[in-house]
């Protein structure tokens, strides 16, 4: 297994601007250097929408109406919410080491998180054609991922803890009638955000050579 090393950096509230700029400058700094440190950023977000790569906009009900920016991004997916009380995971990585394989990147985030809430005494699931983490049918995280230059980005949003009505804006995912949750909803306790981070962090350096390969695929960069 390639023993790659791995950062991880909490970084408390950021705007989604910066932090997509900051995402840009990794994914330059790692295409100039491809043996650079992989990076798993966490954070929080000031409110804001955001959609990917997809002509259709439906998921956002038109967007005259949306209280907060919206950001369209290189990431799969519709619409979506990021606000405080939310655990937001950029991580970017050679995607080379992971197999190139986005369909098992998808299955590796989802699978770390559904261990992760598990650690919280919540019985999470994927559903079948439904990327995410689920509990029953209440959805805790959210995943949306882009790959430039062969360096993931983008990532996951689980809901902590905090205000989850800024979701009733939109159809989250363009899932109609989704019911969303949070780890303080499915416990009844409370937690903060930079402690669950601290949290995740552990477990991630643990999972995350369950995703490398031992050799770089050679292919033309997307």
């Amino acid at each position: 297994m390639n023993n790659v090393d791995l950062r991880v950096r909490w970084l408390g509230r950021m705007n989604f601007a910066d932090a997509l700029e900051l995402q840009e400058g990794i994914v330059a700094q790692k295409r100039e250097d491809r043996a650079a440190a992989d990076e798993i950023l966490l954070l929080e977000h000031e409110p804001v929408y955001t959609i990917g790569r997809t002509p259709d906009k439906s998921s956002l009900l038109g967007e005259v109406h949306l209280p907060h920016q919206l950001f369209a991004i290189n990431r799969g997916g519709q619409a979506t919410y990021h606000g405080p009380g939310q655990l937001i995971g950029y991580p970017l990585l050679n995607f080379r080491r992971c197999g190139q394989d986005l369909h098992k990147y998808l299955r590796w985030l989802e699978q770390t998180l559904i261990e992760f809430v598990g650690a919280y005494q919540i019985s999470a699931t994927r559903r079948e054609g439904l990327t995410g983490v689920w509990v029953d049918n209440r959805k805790i995280a959210s995943i949306g991922v882009g790959v430039r230059h062969w360096v993931t980005m983008h990532g996951f949003a689980l809901n902590v803890c905090g205000d989850l009505s800024p979701f009733g804006n939109i159809l989250p995912c363009g899932i109609s009638n989704v019911a969303m949750t949070s780890i303080e909803n499915e416990t009844g306790k409370s937690f903060a955000v930079v402690d669950v981070a601290r949290a995740f962090e552990k477990v991630v350096r643990e999972k995350i050579q369950e995703l490398r390969c031992d050799q770089e695929a050679h292919a033309v960069p997307v």
